[in-house]
């Protein structure tokens, strides 16, 4: 057969990998792949019905300076084999998903060394408010990650999963300055201390308010497990009060004086957060790193306030307990 009578398919075996090239500049890359990366991801629960996530991915590759570039279409392939497993029910977390992504990666990339997968998705959860129970829904944000690092012996992975969820706080500066003036001027019109303070214990002082944006995530060995409604309910329980989609007049006023009577800078919100992981997920090991981060966004000032929190579970054990015995 005459060259030009030949299958159009034998022009493309013959083609040479210009990936697996030398490169001009033989330099090493510690990041080589594809970002936003778009996937409906569908993982399902034990008793439970599926969790849809609307996902981006971004998947990395490390690439030695002998090779000219990674073959990107093996990232595409993992991330489909894994999400069908997901839909079949044998991944059933999304930091799961992201171990075994970047476990398979290694595989399919031979000449990689480490291997990274981060996962950014939105899903519905759903909520009643707290007087009249009217049901509404309120999207997350939720983060992924899982890095593996080849050894001669089996890939050392680590996984994280964390959230970002909107609250309210209420400024306890602003509040304890009002107090003071309504304190005054009760006093000037005659009700006496008593009264007075019985009723700062019913009805909490006006201050300015802040949206909330709290977000937490814990990195582990591949082998534990961080239940992700568990850090949601954290990020909720460590703001002022929590908000809400829909309220009825009822709501309103229930929402308010919550926040009133529980106001928190945003420092404690994240001191907050940091105590109530140690209590939820003291199983962890000591290695496990917590990332604690909170912005408000002031209503009185142009600016927002920020504070933030990277530790290991270990050391703030010993922060929290080196505390105690201090007030002991």
């Amino acid at each position: 057969m005459s060259t030009d009578q030949r299958p159009e398919q034998t022009f493309a075996r013959e083609l040479p990998d210009i990936q697996a090239t030398i490169p001009d500049v033989r330099i090493n890359l510690t990041r080589v792949g594809v970002k936003n990366v778009k996937k409906l991801v569908e993982v399902h629960r034990h008793g439970k019905r599926p969790v849809i996530f609307i996902s981006n991915f971004d998947v990395f590759v490390d690439l030695p300076g002998s090779l000219k570039g990674a073959n990107l279409s093996r990232n595409f392939e993992v991330i489909d084999e894994v999400l069908q497993q997901a839909i079949d029910g044998d991944v059933n977390k999304i930091e799961k998903l992201c171990s075994v992504v970047a476990r398979k990666l290694l595989d399919r990339h031979e000449y990689a060394d480490r291997t990274e997968v981060f996962m950014r998705s939105e899903f519905m959860v759903k909520r009643e408010t707290p007087v009249s129970h009217t049901v509404c829904h309120e999207v997350v944000k939720v983060h992924a990650r899982a890095v593996a690092r080849r050894t001669f012996r089996e890939p050392i992975v680590r996984k994280s999963i964390g959230a970002e969820v909107t609250g309210m706080t209420a400024c306890p500066c602003a509040q304890n300055i009002m107090m003071e003036r309504a304190d005054h001027v009760l006093q000037n019109l005659g009700v006496g201390q008593n009264q007075i303070e019985a009723f700062f214990k019913e009805v909490p002082m006006a201050t300015h308010n802040q949206r909330g944006r709290g977000f937490l995530c814990i990195e582990t060995d591949d082998d534990q497990d961080v239940d992700l409604e568990k850090i949601i309910w954290i990020l909720k329980e460590s703001m002022s009060a929590g908000i809400y989609e829909l309220l009825k007049r009822g709501d309103e006023s229930a929402v308010v004086l919550a926040a009133h009577k529980n106001p928190r800078f945003v420092e404690d919100c994240v001191r907050e957060m940091a105590k109530k992981v140690l209590a939820e997920f003291e199983y962890l090991a000591g290695d496990s790193v917590v990332t604690i981060k909170q912005t408000n966004e002031e209503s009185i000032h142009q600016h927002d306030a920020y504070a933030e929190r990277r530790a290991t579970i270990a050391e703030l054990y010993d922060e929290l307990n080196s505390e105690k015995q201090n007030i002991e």
